[in-house]
Formats: C-alpha cells, structure tokens, sequence
C-alpha cells in the first residue's frame, strides 16, 4: 500500500496571533496543499457565537466541517472546553471510515477543560482498523503525568497489541519527558525522534524553540517526517503543523 499521509496541527481556533485576524480559509488552503489523509486538530472551534458575529466571513458550520470540506469526508469531533459563547475541542479529519469515535474527558481541574479524542479507522491495507487518538495535554506537568496515565490503561484495555496506533495532538510537554514512558509502557516511536533524531520543535510558530507537539505510532515504520513553518504557515497559529507518512509493518 501507499504511505498512510498524516498531519496534526493545533489550529489556534482559527485565528491569528492574539485573535486579531480569522485566518481559518487560510488554513483550509494550506491543509489542503498536504493531501494528508488524516489529520489530527488541536483548538477547533465547533461554535462561537460572539466571534461569529465579529468576523465578517466566519464560517456557518463548525470549523471542522468547513475544513473537511470534500476532501475529508469522515469528521469526528470532541467537545471539551464550553463557555457562554461556544466551544472547542480536538477533531479528527479522515478520507476512510470512521468507524467509531468516543470523546474522553481527561481535564485535571475545572479551570482545563482537556480531551483524549479516539477514533476506528478503516484504512485500506490495513489488517485491522487504525486506532487514531487526538489530544491535547494540560499545561502543568502532574496535570500531564495523569493525562498520559488514563491514555496508557485506555490503549492497554481497548487497543489491541498487533493493531496500528497513532497518536499526535499537543503534548505540551516541553521538559520531554513523556516520550521514554511511552516507549517503555507502549511500545511507542515518536516519528521525528526516529527521522531526525529529536522531538520537532513546533512552537512558537515564528521561532519554534519548544517541542510542544508529538506524533507516536505503533505498527508503522517512518518514511518521512517534517515541521511546516515557512513563512504562510507562521500567520495560521502559533503552532507549527507536523506532517509525516508512515508504512504499515504489517498489510492486509
């Protein structure tokens, strides 16, 4: 089979720097230029009501919905932080079935609304449906350790071991120090360490210095791996976008 095209990006709710500017048709253009074939968002606007009414062109339908377009034509969207005006969460964009999707709340104090978004996949080639987990951690670090507790007992208790697994999203793990648990504990690569022989160094956007944002996967050798921060993809987020293909080590 083709290498399975991946990108995971926290999209900054579709706005510029200090919200100045909705840069979400942007964005879709950009996304659309990977030809990824699922991706991985972190911060999606499902609904705002006072952003919606300040931005001339602010979309009618969620943003994951306005993203997907006809390109991805699975959509599965979790809902974690909600406020007076709206919510956001992460989503997941695929060409192939989703087969099922939950929604876990993971939030480690009411004042973090945080989520773990896992979805089934069926992607050709595959022996088995691909477990795609979308998330995005707390900022303090007990908050995280936590976080990637419940995210290991969920994978031993509802992933099989031979499955394919990937997981990207926002770590928020500047120290580094999730990645030797999740190789110890899962079983787990993290791609561009594999690539390049590091964590990418995804944010700030316009000098990315910290290594924010992760892709694990299990069951899948790297072919590529790579950090989009040109000069367009600066003024989409404040994140950098991670892209990488895979091969499956096992084909149906």
């Amino acid at each position: 089979m083709k290498p399975l095209r991946i990108a995971s990006y926290n999209i900054h709710k579709g706005l510029s720097f200090f919200n100045r500017r909705l840069v979400l048709h942007d964005l879709r253009e950009r996304l659309l230029s990977l030809n990824a074939d699922i991706l991985f968002l972190q911060e999606v606007q499902g609904y705002h009501a006072r952003r919606a009414g300040r931005f001339e062109q602010w979309p009618r339908e969620s943003q994951h919905s306005f993203l997907a377009g006809d390109i991805w034509r699975e959509v599965a969207y979790g809902m974690n932080s909600v406020s007076d005006h709206g919510h956001h969460g992460n989503a997941i964009l695929s060409r192939y079935p989703i087969n099922k999707w939950e929604n876990v709340d993971i939030s480690t104090h009411p004042f973090e609304s945080r989520g773990l978004l896992h979805s089934e996949i069926d992607v050709p080639g595959l022996p088995q449906p691909l477990h795609a987990i979308c998330l995005h951690l707390a900022l303090h670090e007990s908050g995280r350790r936590k976080q990637i507790r419940q995210l290991s007992e969920r994978i031993r208790r509802m992933v099989p071991d031979a499955a394919p697994l990937i997981i990207a999203g926002d770590f928020n793990d500047w120290r580094q120090r999730t990645g030797d648990y999740l190789a110890t504990e899962l079983g787990l690569d993290e791609v561009f360490e594999v690539a390049h022989g590091q964590p990418a160094r995804s944010f700030p956007a316009a000098l990315p210095i910290f290594t924010l944002d992760r892709i694990y996967v299990r069951g899948f050798t790297v072919a590529s791996a790579h950090v989009l921060s040109g000069l367009h993809w600066r003024k989409l987020s404040d994140h950098a976008a991670l892209t990488a293909q895979l091969r499956p080590l096992v084909e149906a």
